[in-house]
């Protein structure tokens, strides 16, 4: 290795992408996983798991391995991690890069409706209920924010999670579990069969779990989506080649 040590905080198939290319160029990385996912699938090289202790832990933690850079590669709504990422690399003086994967764009014939935040799109299903009986809903926004619909009493939901829910989700409900990637035919099927008139997301972006979009605009389905949060100032990058490439080009 190289002298270069650069901490990746990870959870996302770019983050792996990342650890493989800078494994490859033989620069030192350590990718940190925050620990939410059950049997998760690990990058090349050193890998860390679960929490710094906010940002005065995270200082910590750079200091004493002797981090030379951070490339935040989190998922694109984990806001916390972001933030204390943005301000512990300001405190030790490290560049930080940030890659996220491009956002979800619609295309014709999709009938998004785009809110801010869980709250907005648990409100936006709650009018849809109220001038349409028996709403069905198909809900793949993550374990963490099932409980958002709680109050939502007049639909019912399907629930698609890869882990257990962190909290109690909607009164009327159905949970699944599986892992992308998913097939447009499978999604088709799967909203037909449960006969769905609206989905909710997140605009998570990528390839993996974006048939569902294509389904919703084959079936005429309108999606709430759920936009992106900001990233913090600085550097970003939307591919793992272009994060390396940074990487790279940092002097040693």
């Amino acid at each position: 290795m190289n002298g270069r040590r650069v901490l990746i905080l990870g959870g996302t198939a770019e983050a792996r992408s990342l650890a493989t290319l800078l494994h490859d160029a033989g620069i030192d990385s350590v990718s940190s996983l925050a620990g939410r996912v059950k049997n998760p699938a690990l990058p090349v090289g050193e890998v860390r798991v679960g929490g710094f202790g906010g940002v005065d832990g995270l200082v910590s933690w750079l200091r004493s391995n002797e981090c030379t850079a951070v490339v935040d590669a989190t998922h694109p709504f984990a806001r916390v991690i972001s933030a204390n990422a943005a301000q512990a690399a300001a405190v030790v003086e490290l560049p930080l890069l940030t890659l996220r994967r491009a956002a979800w764009k619609a295309r014709p014939g999709d009938t998004w409706i785009e809110v801010d935040d869980m709250g907005a799109a648990a409100r936006a299903v709650a009018e849809m209920a109220a001038v349409r009986d028996d709403l069905r809903v198909f809900l793949t926004t993550g374990r963490q924010d099932v409980d958002a619909f709680n109050a939502v009493d007049d639909a019912w939901f399907l629930i698609r999670l890869v882990d257990p829910p962190e909290r109690e989700g909607p009164r009327h409900s159905t949970t699944i579990r599986s892992r992308g990637p998913y097939t447009l035919d499978g999604e088709l099927a799967l909203m037909r069969d449960h006969g769905i008139d609206v989905i909710v997301t997140k605009n998570s972006g990528g390839r993996l779990v974006r048939a569902k979009l294509d389904a919703a605009r084959e079936l005429s389905l309108p999606v709430i989506m759920v936009r992106r949060p900001s990233t913090p100032a600085g550097p970003r990058v939307h591919t793992a080649a272009e994060a390396a490439h940074w990487v790279a080009g940092l002097a040693e």
